[in-house]
């Protein structure tokens, strides 16, 4: 049998999502607080990415963020444990949106660098895993946020940090338009 072909036990996973576009519309509008509140009460879609992984925000305070996902065989390596990139996008996603809860309405950022350190691995028998994001210092132009990813009995899998790059009255890029060359 090729790799390309599919043997009869293959596994199926349909995901679906709302135009990012609206998000992005009330991320514009709203303070960085109330969007990532509304985010996580359900009254602003998640963007797609947290949908095609599977996590979503389960706590919100000022400077301070966390997502949860159950991670399963989907987020698979070809060793057989969860692919690094899910913990990256749960840092990535947690400390960015930690960054986003203190900036005002209009005011953009974007992940500048991101640290991350691996602990141990996870597999889809690890259960259901948290991602705290907090900030460290949110300044004019630049932010900087840390992060832990741990089980439900307090196990630590991996830590990060990262800088942002803050955008006063500004934006990043509008959804559709792509980078410019």
């Amino acid at each position: 049998m090729t790799p390309s072909e599919n043997p009869p036990h293959d596994r199926t996973r349909m995901v679906s999502w709302e135009d990012p576009a609206l998000t992005a519309a009330a991320a514009a509008e709203m303070s960085g607080l109330d969007f990532i509140r509304a985010m996580a009460s359900g009254e602003v879609s998640s963007p797609p990415i947290a949908r095609l992984m599977g996590f979503h925000v389960s706590e919100v305070s000022e400077g301070r963020v966390v997502f949860t996902v159950e991670p399963g065989e989907h987020h698979y390596n070809p060793i057989g444990a969860v692919h690094g990139g899910l913990a990256c996008a749960l840092f990535d996603s947690a400390m960015g949106c930690a960054v986003h809860t203190a900036l005002p309405a209009g005011t953009g950022y974007t992940t500048l660098e991101l640290k991350v350190n691996f602990l141990r691995p996870m597999t889809s028998r690890t259960g259901e895993v948290h991602c705290e994001g907090k900030t460290i210092h949110v300044g004019r132009t630049t932010a900087t946020a840390e992060a832990r990813l741990t089980n439900g009995e307090g196990k630590l899998f991996g830590h990060a940090t990262t800088t942002c790059m803050v955008f006063p009255g500004g934006r990043i890029i509008s959804v559709g338009e792509g980078p410019s060359r």
